[in-house]
């Protein structure tokens, strides 16, 4: 598609109309926007930003979270020629105006006064920053604030005389021209801006959908950040290209209420939302009463037979066609009413899924289709195809797009979807990009049928002492699958052997303590209790068996929190920042290797 954002939503709103784009919850209730509406909005908000001398090339930062005034005002400065620079709506003010001054915005968009206060106690050190516009109410008056409405109002009454502008800027924008901005989450220091054109998005639309359907009576609810490439390629740009409807979640806690209320048909997520999902489902299992866990269990089997089958390519035997309906007419039809009773697949990407979560809700009949890239190559590299995924790989290569693995085992890409370049970082660039190849930093394999499998990033992997590489998330991808756990951090680097720090569901740590006859204590004796790490330990040697021995981990201790975004452990897509875990736990860690035994 030789096309550019702005020219396929018009094209879109012109044939779509009186069709909803939107569905948005507002007292008490979603309530639809239609593409005319929409593009009503987009016309207003470019032509007030032509009004406020925004030109081709400047920088328009969008401060929110998902809403569907973000994917209105994102049409609309690139409507102009301008770069949308997304923020995450987490981000403390710091590495806010870290990015600020590299980027040098000259308008800001935000939606509350809560993210407003971060701007405004930034602002005297943003010189470029000339107006702030502020989707909801404004408790205040300042010259430098503009409320949403003020902002479309201007642009509806100046849209007669600045409509051939308008449409000149519009017809100006050219595929290879820079769309956007995007920081990236920087698990390993600070964000660097990724510039990402027209093309670099849609050849990845066009990718996408030529191996997975979607289509225009679909409904994505959307919780994952928009400004995150994931969810602003397949959750935006995407739906948007098809025609799909977008349903916004309030907030994570709502998703499941909000999946009853929107009946989605498609949903995209990490694989901590999947995680959480599946820790759910099992704690229901173990709650239930024997006659409910038994048939769940026999479910589970049953779909296990079934998927040995269809993953094979093989017919399914007449006799498992039969217990496999009765299966989803007694237990997995009551699930997916739990889903919304629609949902078609997951799409999963950001982190590796791990296989056993995947497959454990394949054999539920729940499909979720693992994909890989990353915010350079916009994003999407390789995905997993209906109706046979093939677990613990991330699928294989989109149409367009080339991968090879070089010496070192470090994944290469070349195609379209390569960025344009870090933005005022040629040394980086060049680094990253070597004969129009794109060096990932991430180490994995294709097999026999192209099937990409990885095994982690380049720059994680662990050399113990004794000069054996490891690589970390590999068996803390496997240790969060026991239900009892509910997130790990394998450590080693340079020393003898590797440790891990565990998180434990703290339900299961209660009833192990009810079970052995441990009394009423603090957390951070009960998680210290020679008892409970015992049980701790056997659920972690359980799940290493089948690893190398310099692969496993030889001593544990117990957390009583979980990794966080607050404590800068977890970037905003939910990725472990290893540095500053070993950082924050550096005393504990020590500890482990100066105590004797496991």
């Amino acid at each position: 598609m030789d096309e550019t954002i702005p020219a396929l939503f018009a094209r879109q709103a012109a044939s779509l109309g009186e069709r909803t784009l939107f569905l948005v919850k507002r007292s008490g209730t979603y309530q639809p926007i239609t593409w005319h509406e929409a593009s009503e909005q987009v016309t207003a908000l470019s032509t007030f930003l032509l009004h406020r001398q925004v030109n081709v090339g400047d920088r328009v930062l969008i401060l929110s979270e998902n809403r569907p005034e973000w994917g209105m005002a994102d049409v609309a400065i690139q409507s102009v020629g301008a770069w949308t620079v997304p923020i995450y709506p987490s981000l403390p003010e710091e590495d806010i105006r870290l990015i600020c001054k590299n980027c040098e915005p000259v308008v800001c968009i935000v939606s509350t006064e809560d993210q407003l206060r971060k701007l405004l106690a930034i602002s005297a050190s943003i010189p470029s920053i000339l107006s702030m516009l502020v989707m909801e109410p404004l408790s205040r008056q300042d010259a430098l604030l503009i409320p949403w409405a003020k902002a479309l109002e201007k642009g509806r009454e100046l849209e007669p005389r600045l409509r051939d502008l308008r449409e000149h800027r519009r017809s100006q924008i050219r595929p290879e021209h820079t769309a956007t901005l995007l920081y990236t989450s920087g698990t390993t220091g600070e964000p660097k801006g990724v510039m990402l054109s027209h093309r670099n998005f849609l050849s990845n639309v066009q990718a996408c959908l030529a191996v997975i359907p979607i289509h225009q009576h679909d409904l994505h609810l959307s919780f994952l950040p928009l400004c995150h490439v994931f969810e602003r390629m397949a959750g935006w740009y995407l739906m948007l290209s098809v025609g799909a409807r977008v349903a916004y979640a309030e907030n994570m806690d709502t998703i499941p209420q909000n999946m009853l209320e929107t009946r989605p048909t498609i949903m995209l997520g990490v694989p901590r939302f999947f995680e959480k999902l599946h820790a759910r489902i099992q704690e229901g299992l173990r709650q239930a009463p024997p006659l409910k866990r038994r048939l769940a269990q026999w479910a589970m089997q049953v779909g296990r037979q079934t998927a040995s089958y269809q993953l094979a390519g093989r017919r399914v035997p007449m006799d498992v066609q039969i217990q496999r309906w009765l299966a989803g007419q007694l237990v997995m039809k009551k699930l997916k009413a739990r889903l919304g009773g629609r949902l078609r697949f997951f799409v999963s990407g950001s982190a590796p899924l791990s296989k056993e979560i995947g497959e454990f809700f394949y054999h539920l009949g729940i499909t979720i289709l693992e994909g890989y890239g990353l915010t350079e190559t916009s994003p999407v590299i390789t995905v997993n195809r209906l109706p046979t995924p093939r677990f613990g790989s991330v699928g294989r290569v989109v149409p367009g797009v080339e991968v090879k693995i070089a010496e070192d085992g470090e994944i290469l890409s070349r195609g379209p979807h390569i960025m344009q370049g870090y933005y005022r970082a040629p040394e980086a660039t060049a680094e990253a990009i070597v004969d129009e190849w794109f060096h990932t930093g991430d180490i994995g394999h294709l097999d026999s049928e192209g099937y990409l499998f990885i095994t982690d990033r380049k720059k994680d992997l662990i050399k113990t002492a004794g000069g054996k590489f490891v690589a970390p998330q590999k068996l803390e991808n496997l240790l969060i699958t026991d239900p009892a756990i509910v997130q790990a951090f394998v450590y080693g680097d340079r020393r003898p052997y590797c440790v891990a720090l565990v998180v434990p569901r703290m339900e299961e740590c209660h009833r192990v303590a009810q079970e052995q006859g441990i009394g009423e204590r603090p957390v951070e004796d009960l998680l210290r209790d020679p008892r409970i790490l015992k049980f701790y330990w056997s659920r972690v040697q359980a799940k290493q068996q089948g690893l190398a021995g310099f692969e496993q981990v030889k001593k544990i201790a117990l957390l009583d929190r979980e990794f966080s975004q607050a404590t800068g452990e977890l970037t905003p897509t939910m990725k472990t920042k290893r540095a500053i875990v070993a950082q924050h736990y550096a005393a504990l860690l020590e500890e482990l290797y100066q105590a004797p035994g496991p």
